[in-house]
This record gives C-alpha cells, structure tokens and sequence, in this order.
C-alpha cells in the first residue's frame, strides 16, 4: 500500500526557493490546490508559507484515503470463501431448539464477536430485518446495554455492549 510522508512533502515543499510551488499539495492528492500554487507563486507566498503548519494535516489526511482505498487488498486481489450450504442446515438442526427475544439474540451476537458490532454484523448474526436491528440497537443503548463508537482506524460506527 502506497503511503505519503511527512519528509517528503518538506522536501517538496523546498522546492518553492526555487519557484516551483504547490508541489506539497500535490504530493497530498490536493490537485486544485496544489496547481493554485504553482501558478500564483504560493498565494504570493503566504499560502506556500502556511503549509509548513497545514503539511502534516494533509499527509495524514492523504494516507487515511489510502488505507480506506486498500481496504480488503491482502494481496492484491479479493481472497475466495467457499461455504458448504449442507453443513449450515446440519448445524442448525443439531442446535436447540428455543425461543429467544431478539434482545437476547443481539446480546449474544455481541457476546461470541468480542462485545463490538456493526450494524452489518448484527443483521447477519441475529437475522432480523435491518430495521428492527437498529431499533434494537437504540433500545439497547437506552437500557445502557451498548454505547456507539468509531471505528479508530476506518471511523465506521460500532456499537460496543458491556458484556
């Protein structure tokens, strides 16, 4: 996965002692921007200046939209799941057989997946229809079973239950 550098984006930005400016931006995927720069000289040079402070901003900004774009790229391609059809409803026939209410469902989906689900995960785990999932999910968070947070590395929301 390609990665922008603060280093680099200095070094490029050193390139305005010798009128090239912008090269910073451009380097930090900030096309219109970065081309502002080379034709104006920096903003007259306030702008060029400016980005001393703004730089490590903008890379930081760079390689979150990079590592969202790799998302799934273990190796370059997409890895194949084969999943037997026949063993699922074998399993389920050899589970017992009694009623939960759908809170219970979700508490438990929660409990086997680490206490952190998406509201993916909760469908698929407790399959419930999508709305009665996020119902369920507020009704949770109103009973303080869960509390919603980010995802600290692709800020998707997670809903996390004290279990």
């Amino acid at each position: 996965m390609q990665k922008v550098n603060s280093g680099t984006a200095y070094i490029i930005w050193g390139l305005c002692f010798f009128g090239i400016c912008g090269g910073q931006r451009l380097y930090t995927g900030n096309i219109v921007s970065g081309l502002i720069y080379l034709f104006t000289f920096g903003i007259f040079g306030i702008g060029q200046f400016l980005d001393l402070i703004l730089i490590p901003g903008m890379v930081n900004k760079r390689n979150i939209y990079l590592r969202g774009l790799g998302v799934g790229e273990a190796s370059g391609s997409n890895p194949a799941i084969t999943l037997n059809i026949d063993d699922l409803k074998q399993f389920k026939q050899a589970q017992p057989s009694f009623s939960k209410t759908p809170m219970q469902k979700l508490l438990k989906a929660a409990k086997d997946h680490g206490g952190t689900l998406s509201i993916a995960q909760a469908v698929l785990y407790t399959e419930l229809d999508p709305q009665d999932v996020q119902e369920l999910l507020i009704d949770a968070q109103r009973h303080h079973l869960a509390e919603i947070t980010n995802d600290p590395e692709t800020g998707a929301i997670r809903y996390r239950f004290d279990l």
